[in-house]
């Protein structure tokens, strides 16, 4: 009996060892996509402005160190190709929605400078008749919603 009851105490100091380590360990959570994050404080109100292109490429990003890896486009528009951040790769991919190269659509975004460039963090992308509301006005992510 005595050596049953060392084993349960042995195996109830690693199951407490494992979850402290587990509970000490940083909650990347959105993984540096959501509300509060380095990443987001960047997208401004004061410079939403709305343009309109074809779609050059899509591609994953990650716009910051740590990051967890997120979708962009390449606009080609009359003045200029930019890159625009739609927002996390979890949550983009699952869109209904697909955006693909050659694609017409119009954004309504932030133009910020991330890393040296400018870039449009997207509020909002048409295609056709559909309408991915990515952002609400002061930024805040749809994926975020949950903590409103």
């Amino acid at each position: 009996m005595r050596k049953w009851q060392m084993i349960v105490a042995a195996v109830a100091v690693v199951v407490l060892i494992g979850a402290s380590v587990v509970l000490a360990a940083p909650w990347k959570g959105s993984g540096g996509w959501g509300m509060g994050s380095q990443y987001q404080r960047n997208f401004n109100p004061s410079t939403v402005e709305t343009v309109s292109g074809t779609v050059a490429s899509v591609e994953q990003t990650k716009p910051m160190k740590g990051m967890n890896y997120g979708i962009h486009v390449m606009l080609k528009t009359e003045k200029e190709t930019i890159e625009v951040h739609l927002g996390p790769g979890w949550y983009i991919e699952r869109l209904d929605t697909r955006i693909e190269k050659s694609d017409k659509v119009e954004v309504k975004g932030s133009r910020v400078t991330i890393a040296g460039k400018q870039v449009i963090i997207a509020q909002e992308l048409k295609k056709g008749d559909n309408t991915l509301i990515l952002r609400d006005s002061a930024g805040i992510p749809v994926w975020a919603g949950w903590r409103r």
